[in-house]
């Protein structure tokens, strides 16, 4: 059993620490601990949080390896600190069956940078028409937890009634993509000021308000669990507000590019700066980081979207909707909420590892940094700044809307259950 000793790093961002790992556990965390018979790493001025959770991801296999794959979706993830990732079901096939989903499973255990929690699909083939095999998926090796439909809303009130029914009984929870399909028809950006002067078709702040407003009213009705991916307005900030002050179980997510990108990137016409949902107004994303501050909005989440060079490098109206972000997250969520004062890096690890591996109960992550605890870790060089460079990037796309931007802080070390999987930045 190996042993590695980190020495003086700020855990949590607090006081200097050493901390011994010990196998896939956590041995001893103190001041001053013997280094005899470790590997010894410095981390004088870094910050030491627990491995990532990302409850949103995109890996795209099976049936889209030519934007990314478990394998490369993973080691992007391990490059960014996270150590567990949720999988998104919108795969061809669709995840909606025990099948796919273990398929999944046995992928991210194959590899081994990171845990892999496959998320099911809420209704058969994305369709919207027909409860999935919730209980068979949960039942399966993944045990899956988690189901959502992203990419489409489950917008049929009965089948997503039926659906927060079904999980009740094994404490799942659906995510819902809040997305209402009639008001969004044709559109292409957010609808407002910028959208008008450029003739695009703008996707209202209503449509995704209005199936929050539903769905946590549904929730409530029911007594279940409901998660509302990729939050993106400041009105919807409102309604999530209010349904937690009557204790409606609902939590809420957003990513990092809408804490810091606006709608007047679009101004570019570059499909890089196109998403879904679209990237809003300044407005909002002063709301969703005071939201994301005060708790109401719960985690931060990537959503990070693959898509090969020719599905990005083409005129708007044709673009995929998406971007990646696993690589790039922790420095977003550094620059808008810690460097701005509004988050200090305990809060940084409940939004981005305590919190998400509680709503997707991912055993051994999200857990503190202390004794006996799995060797879950992510070491982070806080004074690093950098220009983004997606040629690097261990991601087998590089649509992000960062290249070329400089961002704060670098992950420098991962460990997944005490085992290196990024070293001095570089994957192990």
């Amino acid at each position: 059993m190996s042993k590695i000793l980190i020495r003086g790093a700020k855990v949590l961002g607090g006081e200097p620490q050493d901390v011994l790992i010990d196998g896939d556990t956590i041995g001893e965390v103190g001041a001053g601990l013997p280094a005899e018979g470790a590997e010894v790493v410095e981390a004088e001025g870094k910050v030491l949080l627990p491995g990532l959770v990302d409850l949103h991801t995109h890996l795209r296999e099976p049936g889209r390896e030519d934007s990314e794959t478990v394998l490369t979706g993973t080691r992007a993830a391990a490059s960014g600190g996270y150590t567990a990732v949720f999988a998104m079901a919108n795969t061809f096939p669709v995840a909606d069956t025990a099948g796919v989903v273990e398929q999944v499973y046995r992928l991210g255990q194959q590899h081994g940078y990171c845990d892999v929690q496959p998320i099911g699909a809420v209704t058969v083939g994305l369709e919207g028409k027909k409860l999935a095999e919730l209980g068979a998926m949960h039942e399966s090796a993944a045990g899956v937890t988690v189901f959502s439909d992203d990419g489409k809303c489950v917008d049929d009130a009965v089948i997503m009634r039926r659906a927060l029914e079904y999980v009740k009984a094994f404490g799942g929870v659906v995510a819902q993509h809040a997305q209402e399909p009639r008001l969004t028809e044709g559109a292409q950006m957010n609808e407002g000021v910028v959208s008008a002067e450029l003739g695009l078709g703008g996707w209202p702040a209503v449509a995704e308000e209005s199936i929050i407003a539903r769905d946590v009213l549904l929730a409530e009705h029911v007594h279940s669990r409901v998660h509302i991916c990729h939050l993106s307005t400041a009105g919807s900030v409102e309604i999530v507000r209010w349904a937690k002050s009557r204790g409606i179980d609902v939590t809420a997510e957003v990513t990092p590019h809408h804490l810091l990108l606006t709608d007047e990137l679009v101004r570019s016409y570059d499909p890089v700066y196109k998403v879904n949902p679209p990237l809003r107004t300044e407005r909002d994303v002063m709301a969703l980081r005071e939201a994301l501050a005060d708790g109401t909005i719960d985690i931060v989440a990537t959503d990070h979207a693959p898509h090969p060079h020719e599905d990005k490098d083409c005129e708007w109206a044709a673009a995929a909707m998406g971007m990646v972000g696993l690589e790039t997250a922790l420095s977003v969520v550094q620059q808008t909420m810690v460097d701005s004062g509004l988050l200090d890096w305990a809060g940084v690890a409940d939004r981005m590892s305590f919190k998400p591996a509680r709503i997707g109960r991912a055993t051994g992550h999200g857990r503190p940094v202390s004794a006996g605890e799995p060797a879950n870790l992510t070491l982070v060089d806080p004074e690093y700044r950098g220009t983004v460079d997606p040629t690097g990037f261990a991601s087998r796309s590089r649509n992000t809307p960062y290249e070329g931007r400089e961002l704060p802080g670098r992950v420098t070390h991962t460990w997944l259950r005490g085992r290196a999987t990024l070293v001095d930045g570089k994957l192990a």
